[in-house]
Parts: C-alpha cells; sequence; structure tokens
C-alpha cells in the first residue's frame, strides 16, 4: 500500500528527511515512530501531497504521490496532529460539507455520513456543534472526516495527542477497531499504543529509518540486552565506580537512594548477563544486596537505543 524509496527533503541546507526508505503492506497497522524533529511529519506530509519531495519516491497503492496527485489523495484518510475543524459547525453539517469537497453526492454520502458517525461513536452527539465538543470527540469527527470518502489507507498523526486517558483508550480502541479494514500509518509517541495495535514499526531519526520489524523481532535483536537492576547499602560514587569496572558492563547509573540503599540500572553488552559478577562483587565489598534483577528489553529499550546521541 505505501512504498517510501530513498525519499529525501531539504529546505535550504537543512535536510529534514534523509534517504528513507519502508513499506507498509496492504491491512498493516505500522507505526511511525521517533523522537521530536525526526523527519515524521515531513515524511507524512509527502505521502500526503502536502509537500513535494526533494529527490527519491513515494507510491500510494501503486502511484506515484508526485505524478498522481489526486489519485493518490482519494485513497488517503488524514488525520493531522491538530484537527482543522469548522467549529461553528455541527456534525452532520460538517461531514456533508467534507463529503462534497471529497466528490460525494446524494444517497451515497448520506450512507457514508450514517456509516462513519455510526463507526466513530458520534451519533449521541451528531447534532452539536463542533465547539461545544470535548477534545476526544472532536478527534473522532476528525476520523469521521478522514474516513467519509472511504479510503482503503489512514494516515493519523499523534490522534491521542492532548487527550486524558480515558479518552486515549477510546480512541484507541477505534483504531484497534479500524485496522481490522484499512491499512494505517500511525504517528504516536505512546509506545504502548504501538505495541497494542500495530503489526510492524518503523523507527526514524535525523530524517533516516534506523529500524523497520515487527515489535517483537525489534525487541529480540535490539543491540543492548536489557539493564539490570541492583539495590545494594553502600557509598553510591564508590559503588558506581567499582559496578562500572567489571567486564562486559557499558553503563552505571545511579537512580537513587532509598536511606542508605541505593538503586542502580546497570546496562551490560549484548548477549551477556552480568548479574552473578555484580553479586560476587557485592559479597567482596561487603555491601548487603536487597534486590537483583535482570529486565527483558522493551519496546522503549529498542527506541532509546536507537534514538539516544549518548
Amino acid at each position: 500500500m505505501i512504498k517510501v524509496d530513498n525519499l529525501t527533503k531539504r529546505f535550504g541546507r537543512h535536510s529534514a528527511v534523509s534517504g528513507a526508505s519502508f513499506e507498509a503492506a496492504d491491512g498493516e497497522v505500522v507505526g511511525f515512530l521517533g523522537p521530536n524533529g525526526a523527519g515524521k511529519t515531513t515524511t507524512i506530509r509527502i505521502l500526503t501531497g502536502f509537500l513535494p519531495a526533494t529527490s527519491g519516491t513515494a507510491t500510494v497503492d501503486g502511484l506515484d504521490v508526485a505524478e498522481h496527485p489526486l489519485e493518490t489523495r482519494r485513497r488517503i484518510g488524514y488525520l493531522p496532529e491538530s484537527v482543522p475543524l469548522y467549529r461553528d459547525m455541527r456534525i452532520r453539517e460538517y461531514l456533508r460539507f467534507r463529503g462534497h469537497i471529497k466528490g460525494l453526492r446524494g444517497d451515497f454520502l448520506r450512507r457514508r455520513m450514517d456509516e462513519v458517525i455510526d463507526r466513530c461513536g458520534l451519533g449521541d452527539v451528531r447534532r452539536k456543534m463542533i465547539k461545544t465538543l470535548s477534545k476526544g470527540f472532536r478527534q473522532r469527527v476528525g476520523l469521521a472526516d478522514a474516513l467519509i470518502h472511504d479510503p482503503p489507507l489512514l494516515i493519523l498523526d499523534e490522534p491521542t495527542n492532548g487527550l486524558d486517558p480515558n479518552q486515549i483508550r477510546s480512541i484507541r480502541n477505534l483504531v484497534k477497531e479500524l485496522g481490522e479494514s484499512h491499512t494505517i500509518l500511525l504517528s504516536t509517541h505512546i509506545l504502548s499504543e504501538v505495541e497494542m495495535i500495530c503489526d510492524k514499526i518503523v523507527i526514524i531519526d535525523g530524517g533516516t529509518v534506523l529500524a523497520s520489524d515487527t515489535p517483537s523481532n525489534l525487541v529480540s535483536t535490539m543491540r543492548s540486552a536489557g539493564r539490570i537492576s541492583i539495590e545494594v547499602k553502600a557509598d553510591p560514587e564508590i559503588a558506581q565506580e567499582k559496578m562500572s569496572a567489571l567486564d562486559q558492563v557499558k553503563k552505571v547509573i545511579h537512580e537513587r537512594n532509598r536511606g542508605n540503599w541505593g538503586e542502580f540500572s546497570i546496562l551490560v553488552e549484548s548477549g551477556t548477563d552480568t548479574r552473578e559478577r555484580l553479586a560476587n562483587l557485592a559479597r567482596e565489598e561487603g555491601w548487603p544486596l536487597r534486590s537483583l534483577h535482570r529486565h527483558a528489553a522493551t519496546l522503549e529499550d529498542v527506541f532509546v537505543e536507537l534514538t539516544r546521541k549518548d
């Protein structure tokens, strides 16, 4: 459904996207992740026809976005991060207006309005003014707008941004349902959403795609081996220095003190387990040891490992 090949976008001397390549197959829900300024929004704007690429290609449903802009837009439902709604319109009035812009008329438009209002859970508020709705319901109106012309591809840019936990859960469940009948490119900072919803993850940073795989494969093949937590009764500076000197230890972070007990997070080399060495060190130094635990790698670990600058 989506194929991005060596995509580059420059603004003067600044490269917002630099040779990015990834794909999204029909029916996939793809999480598009990256830190602020990574190039996510620029890539989305190229895919949706808002910006031209400097070089490279982007295709949607086999159509080149640059060569067939109108045809590709008909295949895309786009929900931007800030939904541009006409707040003085009622929901049905707004959806009718947006449907007319997208070329829908008559019975087909009325049927699509009823379908998206029901699909997006707007039935009880369908006659209300948009300005009276909560932000969660306004997001649902934006989704209904994106769906009104029945596109095969949905591009959602931070759909839960600024929502409270209940609203986030509601929108997340809706996106999960939509993923059963649409290809979805989901840009978000909430990694728990990605793990629950997405079939595939694309991580971008500095305009370059760093990883593209399933969540489970990314976690299993990440370069670091997760982290080890240890809690000992010792001078924090001395403990940090001595643990850092152990083989296979990459970094020791002093998290906090709880009374006389110091809590440390320890990053170790890939494929290693340094718990026995840490236990031996505590015994040799006479440090009382209260806990020692190896954490399984998570998607957050993958994201931090790929995008951190230190």
